[in-house]
């Protein structure tokens, strides 16, 4: 159900009696109602935000909005959606541990131990190790996720009241469900491409992995709906710019909207803080993959030729950088709309047409801008945009030339050592006459 059918129309006169002003941008626990209404972001979002409640990898709660307090979402490590999180986790640990188990035994009791086939078991082993530090690295941070909703609550009630408009999400509802089911879906598909293309990938492995690869699709589809949103604020915000320039007041409008763009750069800030671990490990397990399946399918592809297994190791391959590329490209896009394009909005206006006041706010406002930059950031430890995946394809071919070097010369000294290879004399046979 929608919040509009929820909660119903509001009067003008309702609005203003229960939000005397309607133009101060504070909030205070009397506004539990207002910043359940106009939270738009949540409802529309609301299908992956329960679908990782359900998978257990982000156990946020909503706070009722009947309770006056301003603190919508909540973390919690002793509550409802936290237990069900142990429970899954514990589940899953039990699937996955025996099917790592089961890899690592197999490959100890093959006769035959050669490097490819240790490349071919870290690279199935490897994609199981996000499960383990999911605890770690998103139920850890889980206070920090509550903050950047939160920031999000605020802040669209913040924008209607400076503004007098609500931000529109136009088909972010459709979109957020599609993607719910495109997760689970991609796994599905990814996984049994490996089951079908891969001599000795067991049926009842596949198991072990469905709820990872979703899990990584998950936080890759609430990585764009944030962006998408980021995007959305910002033309928004700069829609109402020329209303706010034409005010009978535009040095003060533009304080509140300057304010209201620094508190959008700070949520893209938060976004990063929030999901640092859980990102960067993202990012290591989509390298490490990658150019192992590279390494392994070219590697198989120079000794024996192409098979099925080196099509399902680049199915893998493709799959990875497919996710660095969204992650890092949607990123860019965010920071490119909240900074360059808003910041050529600014320089656009007519100061001859402005007072002095108005002119030396669209100064400050630009200079804000230029200290807060809407950069999104894993905690200090990586910028994510598009110089990632440049830098990234730059590793890869580094370490790929390494490797297939190795490669080469364990080729070229099993051949000298055939050639070397003294011949077997008929009759020199031990036990022959």
């Amino acid at each position: 159900m929608k919040y509009t059918e929820k909660f119903g129309k509001t009067s003008l006169e309702m609005e203003r009696a229960l939000d005397p002003g309607l133009v101060h941008p504070q909030i205070t626990d009397n506004d539990g109602y207002l910043l359940e209404k106009h939270d738009s972001f949540y409802h529309t979002t609301k299908s992956l935000l329960v679908l990782f409640q359900i998978m257990g990898v982000m156990p946020i709660m909503r706070v009722p909005y009947e309770k006056k307090t301003a603190i919508r979402t909540t973390y919690k490590w002793i509550s409802v959606a936290t237990f069900w999180a142990y429970i899954i986790w514990g589940l899953e640990s039990v699937v996955v541990i025996t099917v790592a188990r089961d890899r690592l035994g197999t490959f100890m009791n093959s006769s035959e131990k050669k490097f490819d086939e240790v490349i071919y078991n870290v690279i199935f082993i490897s994609i199981l190790i996000p499960h383990f530090l999911l605890p770690i690295a998103s139920w850890r941070h889980g206070p920090q996720v509550a903050i950047f909703k939160n920031m999000w609550t605020h802040y669209q009630l913040k924008f209607y009241r400076v503004t007098g408009t609500p931000i529109v999400f136009p088909n972010l509802y459709v979109l957020t469900w599609v993607l719910c089911f495109v997760a689970w879906g991609l796994s599905a598909g990814i996984i049994l491409s490996q089951f079908y293309l891969q001599d000795d990938f067991a049926f009842w492995h596949t198991f072990a992995y469905y709820h990872i690869l979703a899990m990584l699709n998950g936080f890759c589809s609430l990585w764009y709906i944030n962006c998408t949103a980021f995007g959305t604020a910002s033309r928004g915000l700069a829609a109402n710019l020329q209303k706010a320039i034409e005010s009978d007041n535009p040095s003060l409008k533009l304080v509140e909207y300057r304010h209201l763009w620094v508190d959008l750069s700070h949520m893209m800030q938060q976004l990063g803080r929030a999901y640092s671990n859980m990102y960067g490990i993202y990012c290591l397990v989509i390298f490490f993959t990658t150019i192992m399946s590279l390494y392994g399918s070219l590697s198989e592809i120079v000794e024996h030729g192409l098979s099925y297994k080196e099509m399902g190791l680049f199915v893998l391959s493709g799959y990875c950088m497919g996710l660095l590329f969204i992650i890092c490209n949607e990123a860019y896009h965010a920071s490119r709309k909240v900074g360059y394009e808003f910041q050529t909005r600014l320089l656009n206006v007519n100061l001859a047409a402005l007072d002095y006041n108005a002119q030396k706010e669209v100064e400050m406002f630009l200079i804000a801008i230029d200290k807060n930059p809407p950069i999104m950031n894993l905690n200090q430890y990586a910028n994510i945009n598009r110089e990632l995946i440049t830098s990234n394809i730059s590793f890869l071919a580094t370490y790929l030339v390494v490797l297939m070097q190795f490669k080469l010369t364990l080729l070229r000294q099993a051949a000298k050592n055939k050639v070397n290879m003294p011949p077997i004399v008929p009759g020199n046979v031990t036990g022959t006459h």
